[in-house]
């Protein structure tokens, strides 16, 4: 299943969007581990500089995550309904 053309992933080959699943599938695992920083300082020889990043979400990131999982075709992981026969 290819993403549809109003997708934010239209457009995207196969190898882009596997690459971007193995990235936000390694930022979910570093996010989960305490591993990702949110504010950054450092002093440079003419002064001191700061980078700031967006919090993310353990939600966002799984998110994305299934979006990128329905875009290369892979089965989801919603488990079939049960059904009782009589």
């Amino acid at each position: 299943m290819h993403p549809t053309r109003n997708s934010l992933l239209a457009g995207m080959s196969r190898a882009q969007l596997q690459a971007m699943l193995t990235q936000a599938q390694t930022a979910l695992i570093e996010l989960q581990l305490g591993k990702k920083g949110v504010s950054f300082s450092y002093t440079q020889g003419d002064g001191t500089r700061s980078v700031s990043y967006k919090p993310t979400s353990v939600a966002d990131v799984t998110s994305l995550i299934m979006q990128l999982q329905q875009a290369l075709g892979m089965p989801g992981t919603r488990r079939r309904a049960v059904r009782f026969r009589y």
